[in-house]
């Protein structure tokens, strides 16, 4: 069987979990990691910390269903380490953990310019995938 969720209880939802990543009182945060990508966002994270990037404030708009992160202007940091970049933690702008997802140059949840990543090296987010939750 296939759940079924009212379209008011899917924009509440979302509108939650952009409220999430919109916590706190700056933009929030992704932090770029080597390694393998730990099982679940609650788990203390993994692999060597590259680069952190701060998002625009605020940094997500939810639309029936979606939410599409906002990386223009062009968010970039500095290198921290030198490592393959492979997944990344996003949190809100007081630290709190919000979401993990996969980090490449295409068909991944965190798209950056470069996985090649070294110590003192500008680090630039390309591209977020959106968010979806579908209604019905």
């Amino acid at each position: 069987m296939t759940f079924r969720i009212a379209v008011a209880v899917r924009e509440d939802m979302m509108d939650a979990l952009e409220l999430a990543i919109d916590g706190g009182s700056g933009g929030a945060t992704l932090e770029i990691r080597s390694g393998t990508q730990p099982a679940d966002a609650d788990t203390t994270a993994t692999g060597t910390l590259l680069a952190t990037l701060t998002l625009n404030d605020p940094g997500g708009v939810q639309a029936t269903g979606v939410i599409t992160i906002d990386v223009s202007p062009a968010i970039t940091a500095t290198a921290v380490a030198t490592a393959t970049a492979t997944w990344a933690r996003l949190k809100d702008s007081a630290g709190a953990t919000v979401l993990d997802g996969s980090v490449g140059t295409s068909g991944t949840d965190f798209i950056i310019d470069s996985t090649s990543i070294t110590s003192g090296q500008t680090v630039a987010l390309v591209a977020v995938s959106t968010l979806t939750l579908p209604a019905a």
